[in-house]
């Protein structure tokens, strides 16, 4: 049985660029989605969160407003009210170690620009999976979190490495536009990473050895079942 460690987002807004705040938190869809697709195969999943805090979803995920069916929203409503138990009382990111864990699984929403891609802890658990050759997994705004993780001499552990992310465009056309504190996708670039978006909206996973990255929630499903694949793999 492979053991996952999902690491969200504890913060419940976002600093815009224009100084304002804009309550958020993590996308339900990546949440309830990816846990379903790697519980349904026996995947032991932890959840985790800066300094153990309840998180936040985002209420917008669970709105036509953010796109989403009331069809889908019920569905993904259900989903996260049956692990209620596990996102009331999630590890603290301090606390957890790499060597636990077979991945590490980071779902977006904005939240984690607020806090995740900040977070010394996560920084030092991304560091540790890199070390031990671990599946490092991170999905939509949550491959913003990466940006956590920095090498002894200051360098992003990350550069040179292939992988998608939440896009400038899809941010244009249906997330907070130019009054985000910065672009997810262009701060990686300017990390070093190489960064490979797919069509706006589209389900776009990336593998580049043990890490995988999915592009926005609509990639949910496929970034889930790619780690399901490369565990098998091992």
């Amino acid at each position: 049985m492979s053991k996952i460690l999902m690491v969200i987002s504890g913060a419940s807004s976002l600093k815009m660029a224009d100084g304002s705040t804009h309550p958020t938190g993590y996308w339900a869809e990546e949440v309830a989605a990816s846990h379903e697709v790697l519980a349904a195969d026996g995947g032991d999943i932890d959840l985790a969160t800066p300094g153990g805090v309840r998180p936040t979803v985002d209420v917008l995920s669970l709105d036509e407003r953010g796109g989403v069916s009331e069809e889908d929203a019920q569905k993904f409503r259900a989903y996260l009210d049956g692990i209620g138990d596990q996102l009331a009382t999630p590890l603290a990111l301090s606390d957890v170690r790499a060597d636990d864990y077979d991945a590490i699984y980071i779902p977006g929403g904005h939240g984690p620009m607020a806090d995740l891609v900040a977070d010394d802890d996560l920084g030092r658990l991304l560091n540790e999976a890199v070390g031990q050759g671990k599946l490092v997994v991170a999905l939509c705004h949550g491959v913003g979190a990466l940006l956590s993780a920095s090498t002894p001499d200051g360098g992003f552990t990350f550069a040179g490495r292939e992988l998608t992310a939440f896009s400038d465009e899809e941010e244009r056309q249906g997330g907070l536009g130019d009054n985000v504190p910065f672009s997810v996708e262009g701060r990686l670039r300017e990390r070093g990473a190489q960064v490979t978006p797919g069509a706006p909206w589209s389900s776009t996973v990336i593998q580049d050895a043990d890490l995988i990255t999915g592009q926005n929630p609509q990639s949910s499903v496929a970034t889930a079942r790619k780690v399901l694949e490369a565990l098998a793999a091992r």
